[in-house]
Parts: C-alpha cells; sequence; structure tokens
C-alpha cells in the first residue's frame, strides 16, 4: 500500500521544521492536521494562523504578573472566544487536530493549551505548556510563583490542592516539581500524535490514522527505536505484508546485538508475514 501522494511534501515540511534551531508549534500543529484532512492547503494553514494572530490581538495590553496574564486569556479564550473541552470530546479526531479546534471552539486539553500559548506568545507573554499525567495545563511565572490554568476547563485556575488531585487521580503517585516544569516543543508534538494513535487503537477501520501518526512521529529527531516495530506490525495488519517484513527485519538487525532472542523472534514474525503473500 502506498502512501497518499498529497501527504508526502506535507511530510517534508513536517520533517524540517521539527529540526529547526526554534520549532515552530502551531506550524507543526497544523502539518499534522493536514495528514488527516487533504483539504487543508496552503491557504488554510495561512487562515488558522491569522485567527492565532487576531486572538493574540485582544490580548490586554500592559500584563506584568502570571496572575494577569492567566485571567487576561481565561476572560479572552475561555471566556469571550469560548474555547473549552467535554469528556466528549475525547471520542472525536478533530479534538487533536489544530484546525478543527480553532473551528469548533473545543478539543483535548493538549491542543487547547497549544492555543493558550500561541496566543500568549503571540501577545509577548510567558506562558507554557505544562504535560501533568493524563491532562495537559498552561503556566504562568517561574517556578517560585508558578500559576497553572486548565484550559480544558476554560482557564480555571488551579491550586495546589487542584494540581494534586489531578496527578494523583491518574498515576496514584504524588506530584513531583519535574511535572511542572515548561514542556518542550517537540514534547508536546509527540504526545499530541500519540493521543491520535490512541484514538485509532480501538478502532481498526482507521488504521490508516495510526499508520500516519507512527510515520510523523518517526520523523521527529528522537524517538524509540521501538516504533519501527510497532509500525511494521501495522502495516502486517493492514495487509501489506512485504513491507512489513522488511520493517520487521530492519529493527531486527538493529536490537540483535543486544537482545538476539528478541531480533531472532521478531525474524520470525517477518518470515510468517512473508509467508501471508503465498
Amino acid at each position: 500500500m502506498q502512501h497518499d501522494a498529497w501527504r508526502q511534501p506535507r511530510r517534508e515540511r513536517f520533517a524540517e521544521e521539527a529540526r529547526a534551531e526554534r520549532p515552530d508549534l502551531a506550524l507543526l500543529c497544523l502539518l499534522i492536521g493536514t495528514q488527516a484532512d487533504p483539504a487543508l492547503d496552503e491557504e488554510g494553514i495561512d487562515e488558522a494562523q491569522i485567527e492565532l494572530d487576531r486572538l493574540a490581538g485582544a490580548v490586554p495590553y500592559g500584563l506584568t504578573t502570571p496572575q494577569a496574564w492567566a485571567a487576561a486569556l481565561a476572560d479572552l479564550l475561555g471566556g469571550r472566544e469560548g474555547f473549552h473541552g467535554t469528556p466528549g470530546d475525547y471520542q472525536h479526531l478533530e479534538s487533536s487536530l489544530l484546525q478543527e479546534v480553532l473551528r469548533r471552539r473545543r478539543g483535548l486539553p493538549i491542543l487547547l493549551s497549544v492555543i493558550w500559548t500561541e496566543v500568549a506568545r503571540r501577545a509577548g507573554g510567558h506562558v507554557y505548556g505544562v504535560a501533568l499525567p493524563g491532562h495537559f495545563v498552561v503556566g504562568f511565572g517561574d517556578a517560585d510563583a508558578q500559576v497553572l490554568a486548565d484550559p480544558f476547563a476554560a482557564g480555571r485556575l488551579l491550586t495546589a490542592t487542584d494540581t494534586e488531585l489531578l496527578v494523583t487521580s491518574t498515576t496514584g503517585a504524588p506530584l513531583t516539581p519535574s511535572m511542572l516544569t515548561p514542556a518542550d516543543p517537540l514534547a508536546v508534538v509527540s504526545r499530541i500524535l500519540n493521543n491520535i494513535r490512541a484514538w485509532a487503537a480501538p478502532r481498526p477501520e482507521r488504521s490508516d490514522v495510526a499508520l500516519w501518526a507512527l510515520d510523523l512521529l518517526l520523523l521527529l529527531p528522537a524517538h524509540p527505536a521501538r516504533l519501527r516495530y510497532e509500525r511494521a506490525q501495522l502495516l502486517v495488519q493492514r495487509g501489506d505484508f512485504a513491507a512489513g517484513a522488511v520493517e520487521m527485519e530492519a529493527y531486527a538487525d538493529v536490537v540483535s546485538a543486544v537482545e538476539p532472542t528478541a531480533a531472532e523472534a521478531i525474524r520470525g514474525r517477518a518470515r510468517a508475514a512473508r509467508a501471508m503473500l503465498n
């Protein structure tokens, strides 16, 4: 099975942007959107960026404290513009696509947080994503005076107790200071793509979505080697036995030096995949 030709140029641009000195988070998210929607062309990408610029232009001037930034963005984005999320949004792929979240004003916590941080950046604010386990939020200010807000809840300010409960309810483990550090843009992109994979996993009829999400993850400068094996397995599941076998063998070669038994088992799966061609 060949990739759709319309996707490839956008993937090349995604790979180039991911390796830039300062990756453009909004552009990377929009390039993810092009993999889901062939109608999202250069004009559509520009329109989404212009909407972020418009929202930034509505941020009040003269904000000087983390509290002021949090209140202003909550009023603008969560209030007047209506950005928020609901549990039902987790059921929709559109909730992970920036252009759709901008249009619908609804999305997953991480996409809403991208909008908050991108709007604030354009308006000159120091606002950043905070990748809490299971729930992405935004942070304002430095660690010693940090303010957290939840864009999924239209910008509700989080107390220390609120934040602790968000973490413990998801992981059962206590909140640690390392969880509150600013999220790297490429880590945000990786988490978005893994969310898309998680959406596609129980929907075998949408294995095409899982495949392009994996393909983009593999274009990031750093990624787990095991993703190549997962891609090979997905190709086999989709009936592309020859390509899946080739990728399994390539992954076996990578791991054979450290895990020879596992490598041989993977080669066995590659032979089984090839046998499906007969």
